[in-house]
């Protein structure tokens, strides 16, 4: 549909957290739509390698209203299922989703705020961007970067090892998907694991439910003005989900430093030694997908946008929710993203009031 509509609230993405959102505002009665530029529900999840799996078990790693059921077989559900779940939570709460709709940027309109989108405007009272960080992947300024000859490839390009089976291949990450992609690998390829510093596992009791936990007590001290307790980085970088375990218990996971730069055939250590590969993997994270808000011109020193809790400093009447803890404690996360949807919501009809 073309031509210029009006609402109270848009939400831009139709992924976890604009779910989220959506459910909260739905249940205060507020007037509003989810914009999505995907063709069908279920957001990242529908882009990620084959093997990913949840943190946690699937009652942990639920949205406002509804527990995620149980994966047969699986303790840690996979993307799939994920996927469709957020499908099925669409649907039975009739959240008014519209896709694909790609909002190419917002404005300052008045009063309003105007939403331009490839298929017509909306203008409305509030929004709430909610796109995430998948869409936008990190590459590192590494020297050399442009003379591998090789295959380079992001995380968000990973699928399966059966398309690296017996190639020499180079994953650079540290955290979690660079852990559970080389755990993937580690079998059937050459694999050489890069980590910046030497990979801090966590204990294998430990998954998503201890991870939120440790999140909202670092958030909950910092706003009481007490001692930083570290929150999730204290505990370490990798959640050691099952495949993970398995590999490095069987000493398929040792990690080496980061190299200086990338050769025509490889890489190279500051020390001259050198490696040879025939992919590299980089799984070295992401950054918000925010270029739509680029005409308010929000960012600050160093491209960050000023908050309080997920309302936008300096356009109030903008709020970002779900890319990490600077919009809310683990609001990245299934589990993390409901409280800050919730005060989000609670703030958004205050203001419309």
């Amino acid at each position: 549909m073309t031509g210029d509509r009006h609402t109270q609230v848009v939400i831009v993405g139709g992924g976890q957290s604009g779910l989220a959102a959506g459910y909260h505002l739905r249940r205060l009665g507020l007037d509003f739509v989810i914009l999505d530029a995907q063709s069908d529900p279920g957001g990242a999840w529908r882009h990620t390698w084959d093997s990913l799996r949840l943190f946690s078990p699937a009652a942990f790693s639920s949205l406002p209203g509804r527990l995620m059921p149980p994966q047969r077989g699986e303790e840690y559900p996979d993307a799939p299922h994920v996927a469709a779940y957020l499908r099925d939570y669409e649907k039975r709460y009739e959240l008014p989703v519209e896709r694909p709709v790609r909002v190419l940027g917002v404005h300052r309109d008045g009063g309003l705020l105007r939403v331009e989108t490839d298929s017509g405007t909306w203008h409305t009272r509030v929004v709430i961007s909610a796109t995430g960080t998948w869409w936008r992947p990190f590459l590192p300024a590494v020297r050399g970067r442009a003379d591998f000859g090789g295959r380079q490839l992001h995380t968000v390009e990973y699928r399966r090892p059966q398309d690296f089976a017996g190639r020499r291949v180079i994953v650079v990450g540290g955290g979690n998907s660079g852990a559970q992609i080389a755990a993937d690998l580690a079998y059937d390829s050459e694999l050489t694991w890069v980590t910046q510093r030497p990979p801090r596992f966590l204990a294998d009791d430990i998954d998503g439910r201890a991870l939120f936990d440790a999140a909202t007590a670092r958030r909950r001290a910092l706003d009481e003005g007490r001692t930083d307790t570290g929150g999730v980085a204290s505990l370490g970088d990798i959640v050691a989900v099952p495949p993970v375990r398995e590999a490095r218990d069987r000493g398929l996971l040792k990690a080496s430093p980061m190299f200086s730069r990338l050769t025509r055939d490889g890489v190279e250590w500051a020390d001259g030694t050198r490696a040879e590969a025939d992919a590299i993997i980089w799984s070295t994270g992401f950054r918000p997908a925010l270029s739509h808000l680029a005409p308010l011109q929000l960012r600050g020193r160093r491209g960050h946008i000023a908050v309080e809790g997920t309302r936008v400093v300096n356009e109030p009447r903008l709020y970002l929710l779900g890319y990490g803890d600077w919009t809310g404690p683990a609001s990245a996360t299934l589990i993390g993203v409901g409280r800050p949807a919730r005060d989000t919501a609670r703030q958004v009809a205050e203001s419309l009031s």
